[in-house]
């Protein structure tokens, strides 16, 4: 502690400056975004809204397809009616062809980096050799609404489409595609489409997605976005009303977006009837039981149905087909919105999927629409397909048992986040419609806060693992060199899971929970949602909007968690404790005296304590001093301190009588990224208070910076950040007096038997076998 005197400035002690890492903004952390940001217009305001001359074009679809359960082939015919509403004439139109990223010459391939190591697994092999199968599209033909041959080019995942004569502003076409394609294994091949072959019941479960030629987005910020596909980067897309009739065999059940047409003409008359009931059940109703699919499993059926869907202001079309699915289904009221919430699984998955699949998708769609806006499709479906991707109004998911029915805890929580998660992206990116192709956070990583929040309200103890800021410290303190910024393109991201859905959902829930406060936070992301929904947003219309709505400045924020790899480490350096000098020697005096007793102690005098010294052995060389009492109080003192107490201003003496404990804190930014401050201070009674402080305090110093606190009581430990809320990379510097931060190991003995060999159970199976 040290005394403080009234009124005169005091000369803080030095203290070491811990070096931060480099930062793209350093030094201007709390200057506006700026040219960093596309400048506002016409078509996106500075308020991140859509200005009053924004436009996006459309594109509506008449497809016609058939499965070919024989070949795994899909052939099929589209017509797609596009409509111009951009100010510009366009003389061609360009495709995306996404099956040609299966191409055996496909650019994916080139440019994976490969190494061969001492052991490698027989698939890492095969990615290596490569395939000889005849797998991307197959166009059979372009042509206009008359049947005339249009010419076409496809460079790789892309086709042009030269039109005879420029198509102008306001003006639409209709031209043709004819086309098929074989479809890949997709357990061994990987990808989001394709096929899983069960061999006990020669049976197939396709997911047929990225399936047709589709229409690239032609916008006003990159004109055409005709970006290769390579993989990881998704999609970007264009709004449509789609009319799809697929043809199929006959014993096979079909999973779509939109609304099936016609069910009486593919579901028998007691299917139907279980149709009709599920749509008015609050719980799900099997349309396709369980013992249906078990009865048909090895019986193929050589004819086929055609299953007609239609889906209105979609920006994609995806389907399931398989004579393994279960299909059951339930309504969901959304406040007066009326929505069919339907899952298909296989047998496999029956033991989770019955019980929870269509009631978490009903959970999902009440979560997000109270963050986001209603749920505007009259369906949303969960196909359990072991993989997870989104299409607008279905997802596939994974989520199986043992064959025995029963399954881990990770198992069942890793399905329902899957689910919660894919759902979820019927808002990211299907309503909300931004570029996946380009930014994979805008989809991903908003969706994945949105999965966190429904995880939470789904289970309070739900192990989420994206969203809490600790869980977000192992990537963010990593190497360097394995990290880069979330405002990243798609195909450049390294650590993909971490940077696109972890990093970016987790800077959501701190600027939700600790930045911004979830009243101001909620309501600036609903604005987002309303203000694009079923439109396409860039990177500043979300940052914009969120600063717009909420009338807090976050420019400092997205430099931080967007554009930059800095880190959270801010560090608790010192602690200077003060109190105010009275002037009263009858207080200050003793205090003085125990000061200097306390700085004469040490060793040597402690063991000296019982050695009689000579002057202790001779009284005659004792004088005046050996009993001279330097800190006693003299009249003159007392006469001096009632001289300053009758100078001295009424509140000041009020001031004096508080007998206030001041605490500098010195802190440093070692890891660059600057965040709020957030202290808990224990006092020596045993209460606590914690202190927020915004993150604006570094807005002068970005290094370091100090705080002084005041209090009536004593403090004894102060604490940094301790709910952890700010992902924090090293919370050893978080203490004052410091702290051991404790950590787990155990003894490894190389032997299985040591812990008992591992029998591969799961503990319903352990419980089941105990019973």
């Amino acid at each position: 502690m040290k005394r403080l005197t009234l009124f005169l400035a005091l000369l803080m002690p030095a203290w070491a400056i811990a070096q931060t890492p480099y930062s793209p903004y350093k030094g201007r952390k709390f200057e506006q975004l700026g040219n960093d940001l596309a400048t506002p217009n016409v078509y996106r305001t500075g308020s991140g809204a859509p200005g009053h001359a924004y436009w996006q074009q459309r594109a509506n679809y008449k497809i016609a397809v058939t499965l070919n359960d024989d070949k795994q082939r899909i052939d099929g015919e589209e017509t797609i009616h596009y409509f111009n509403q951009s100010p510009d004439p366009l003389t061609y139109l360009w495709l995306q062809l996404d099956q040609n990223v299966r191409n055996k010459n496909s650019d994916t391939y080139k440019i994976a980096p490969s190494k061969i190591r001492p052991k490698m697994s027989d698939a890492s092999i095969r990615r290596i050799i490569g395939h000889d199968l005849d797998l991307g599209d197959q166009i059979v033909s372009v042509t206009d609404a008359e049947g005339n041959a249009l010419p076409y080019t496809i460079n790789k995942t892309m086709m042009r489409v030269d039109l005879a004569s420029p198509l102008k502003p306001g003006e639409d076409l209709t031209f043709n595609v004819k086309w098929g394609y074989n479809v890949q294994d997709r357990i061994t091949m990987g990808g989001r489409a394709g096929y899983e072959y069960f061999p006990d019941e020669d049976n197939y479960l396709y997911t047929i997605c990225q399936w047709f030629p589709r229409m690239c987005v032609y916008d006003d910020v990159n004109g055409w976005q005709n970006k290769q596909f390579l993989g990881n980067g998704e999609f970007a897309l264009t709004f449509g009303d789609y009319d799809v009739s697929i043809t199929v065999p006959s014993d096979h059940i079909v999973s779509a977006t939109g609304e099936l047409q016609n069910p009486k003409e593919v579901l028998n008359d007691v299917q139907y009837q279980r149709w009709e009931e599920a749509e008015k059940s609050e719980k799900p109703i099997e349309i396709v039981t369980l013992n249906e699919v078990k009865k048909k499993a090895k019986k193929h059926a050589k004819d086929t149905k055609t299953w007609v869907f239609k889906a209105k202001n979609v920006r994609d079309f995806a389907f399931g087909s398989s004579r393994k699915f279960i299909w059951d289904a339930q309504g969901v009221n959304l406040d007066g919105h009326h929505v069919m919430a339907m899952s298909f699984y296989p047998k496999e998955a029956y033991g989770l999927y019955h019980k929870y699949s269509t009631a978490v998708i009903a959970h999902t769609l009440r979560t997000y629409s109270k963050y986001t806006i209603p749920y505007p499709y009259p369906v949303a479906q969960s196909v359990e397909a072991a993989n997870g991707m989104e299409y607008p109004m279905i997802c596939f998911n994974y989520g199986r048992t043992q064959k025995d029915g029963t399954y881990s805890e990770r198992t069942k929580n890793g399905m329902i986040s899957v689910i919660i998660h894919e759902v979820g992206h019927n808002y990211f990116p299907m309503i909300i419609n931004s570029d996946e192709r380009q930014w994979t956070w805008m989809d991903e990583g908003l969706n994945t806060f949105l999965e966190f929040l429904t995880e939470q309200e789904w289970d309070s103890n739900f192990p989420s693992t994206r969203g809490f800021p600790a869980d977000i410290v192992p990537y963010m303190k990593g190497n360097p060199d394995g990290i880069v910024p979330i405002m990243t393109n798609s195909e450049q991201i390294k650590q993909f899971g971490n940077n696109a859905y972890g990093k970016a959902a987790t800077a959501l829930n701190i600027l939700r929970e600790t930045v911004m406060g979830r009243e101001l936070f909620d309501f600036a992301f609903k604005t987002y949602a309303q203000r694009w929904a079923f439109k396409h947003p860039q990177p500043e219309d979300f940052f914009r909007t969120m600063e717009d709505a909420s009338g807090v400045d976050l420019d400092w924020f997205w430099k931080g968690w967007f554009y930059s790899t800095d880190h959270v480490d801010i560090s608790i350096d010192n602690v200077h404790w003060y109190k105010f000098n009275t002037k009263n020697p009858e207080i200050e005096n003793p205090i003085r005296k125990e000061k200097h007793r306390k700085s004469r102690h040490n060793m040597t005098t402690e063991r000296n304590k019982n050695v009689a010294s000579e002057v202790d052995q001779r009284p005659d060389l004792r004088d005046f001093y050996n009993s001279y009492d330097a800190y006693k109080t003299t009249p003159e003192q007392k006469e001096a301190y009632q001289t300053f107490m009758a100078n001295l201003k009424p509140e000041n003496k009020a001031l004096l009588k508080e007998n206030l404990n001041f605490y500098q804190i010195d802190f440093s930014n070692v890891g660059g990224l600057v965040m709020p401050i957030i202290l808990k201070f224990e006092f020596a009674d045993k209460t606590f208070q914690t202190i927020r402080i915004p993150a604006e305090i570094w807005k002068k110093n970005e290094e370091q910076v100090s705080k002084v606190f005041t209090f009536k009581k004593e403090v004894t430990n102060i604490t940094l950040d301790p709910m952890l809320e700010t992902a924090d990379t090293d919370i050893k510097n978080n203490y004052f007096p410091r702290q051991a931060v404790p950590s787990r190991f155990e003894i490894y003995q190389n032997s299985r038997g040591a812990r008992g060999a591992s029998t591969g159970q799961n503990p319903m199976q352990k419980a089941k076998k105990h019973k």
